[in-house]
């Protein structure tokens, strides 16, 4: 079944003949601003049943009502990749989000650092973000974003068999580290715009399921690294070979 072009992620389970409400935002942003009414195709997924072709069947204000009519696209999920980053200014915090969620990461972690700026975030606004980036990309998947927690307690209640590639920035020359990872359950780890502090450096180099990595030879802002080091984790390891 040909894929419509507008997307939205829902809650409701889809399946053929499945009915779907509509909340007040949806249905302002599907009849208000995009000029939808009944008959017209929209595209729906959950991240767990694909992406299903849906035909609208009631149109109102505040609500609607879709019917699905057949699987537009399998579901896809992407490896079993998280992002660890401190958060930086807003825009581009949203922009960090947004991208990890378009390349392919299951779960975003914001961290409290030393020398993290932000001394807090909106969880949900950014979960929202993620959303609307699955809903773009053709993605029917959508991450978890996490409320921030500090790297140090992060750290010390993390799941060994995770490893985590830290993004080092005093480092230079990736392809010899990224040749060695082996597949598995992984995360990535970008730092704050201000670098890490020396004693957050020291814990790092002393657990055993860290690998640190570097992005290149020059310095990259916080969001640059994070796409890059998404970027070559994803060549070597994840969807994209």
């Amino acid at each position: 079944m040909e894929r419509a072009k507008i997307r939205l992620c829902v809650e409701h389970p889809l399946g053929e003949g499945q009915a779907v409400p509509l909340n007040e935002a949806q249905a302002h942003y599907l009849f208000g601003v995009m000029r939808q009414g009944p008959g017209a195709r929209v595209a729906l997924f959950n991240g767990r049943d694909g992406e299903w072709t849906a035909e609208v069947a009631e149109a109102a204000k505040k609500r609607g009502t879709l019917i699905c009519l057949g699987q537009a696209a399998p579901q896809l999920n992407p490896p079993d990749l998280w992002l660890i980053f401190a958060p930086i200014k807003k825009e581009r915090t949203d922009f960090i989000v947004e991208k990890a969620a378009e390349l392919g990461c299951a779960r975003i972690l914001p961290v409290q650092t030393e020398f993290t700026n932000a001394g807090r975030i909106k969880q949900d606004r950014l979960q929202a973000h993620a959303m609307e980036a699955a809903e773009q990309c053709l993605g029917t998947f959508v991450p978890t974003v996490d409320d921030m927690a500090p790297l140090r307690k992060l750290l010390d209640g993390w799941d060994p068999a995770r490893r985590i590639l830290w993004a080092d920035e005093s480092l230079v020359g990736a392809a010899e580290t990224l040749a060695g990872l082996t597949p598995g359950p992984w995360a990535i780890l970008i730092g704050p715009e201000g670098g890490f502090s020396e004693s957050e450096r020291a814990k790092l180099r002393a657990l055993p399921f860290v690998t640190p990595v570097s992005l290149g030879p020059r310095i990259l802002r916080a969001d640059t690294a994070a796409c890059a080091a998404i970027t070559l984790w994803q060549a070597a390891l994840g969807d994209w070979r």
